[in-house]
């Protein structure tokens, strides 16, 4: 069953409060709203980008009825701590399924799981001119996409960075264009700092399963080049 019908087979519904991530696609925030429910906007962990379970605690309130996370970019949830939180107040774990938005979308055997994960590792090794993803310990992180950082001082520093890689043959894309909660479906007066902050300077990278040691080699180069440009928040 969908997040939509496994609300609705639980008795959530009008009334109803449901904890989705905004930093992620409105999928999450389009099923409670379509089960009868109202979505509430939690933060993300700066390092996953997956629902922060303090976050979560933080937006509890006595209508909370479940929790929607959504792994996003390769990289689980904490089924740890939100099911923790979950536990103490008597919550729904709903996970939301991933959507595959990269040009490695089809490649679904271990094959292709493997080679992306080497990929990533060889970035891991060599990118200095950004933030590399961080992974959080006990998990596999699937590399759906690369996420990094972009140190400065927030969207034109990332959006200039990602023309002068794109100037430079390196194909590159921001992730999460609008989190959710800023969209006019779902605007909502409130202020998540991490999310803001991920929205800022969030850069998906190439790291396809078949992508070869020279075309990793030009997004070391070109990020390496031009991270040295930038000025590196505090």
């Amino acid at each position: 069953m969908g997040t939509v019908e496994l609300l609705t087979a639980a008795g959530v519904g009008s009334g109803a409060e449901v904890i989705v991530p905004s930093y992620a696609t409105a999928e999450a925030a389009e099923a409670v709203r379509a089960a009868g429910a109202l979505p509430v906007f939690a933060d993300i962990d700066p390092r996953t980008f997956c629902l922060d379970p303090a976050a979560v605690t933080t937006a509890l309130t006595s209508r909370t009825a479940a929790i929607v996370p959504v792994p996003l970019f390769g990289h689980p949830v904490d089924h740890t701590g939100l099911r923790a939180v979950a536990r103490e107040h008597g919550l729904l774990v709903i996970e939301q399924a991933e959507i595959e938005q990269d040009d490695a979308a089809h490649d679904t055997t271990r094959t292709a799981h493997a080679a992306r994960q080497a990929n990533a590792a060889y970035l891991d090794a060599r990118l200095t001119g950004v933030l590399t993803p961080v992974v959080a310990p006990g998990v596999e992180h699937r590399y759906r996409s690369y996420v990094v950082r972009v140190p400065g001082n927030g969207r034109p520093d990332r959006d200039a960075f990602a023309r002068a890689l794109r100037a430079r043959g390196v194909r590159c894309r921001v992730p999460v264009q609008t989190p959710v909660h800023r969209t006019p479906a779902f605007r909502r007066e409130l202020w998540l700092a991490e999310t803001e902050r991920a929205a800022d300077e969030c850069l998906a990278l190439p790291v396809d399963a078949g992508m070869t040691r020279r075309e990793l080699q030009r997004v070391v180069s070109a990020c390496n080049t031009l991270g040295g440009l930038l000025p590196v928040a505090a």
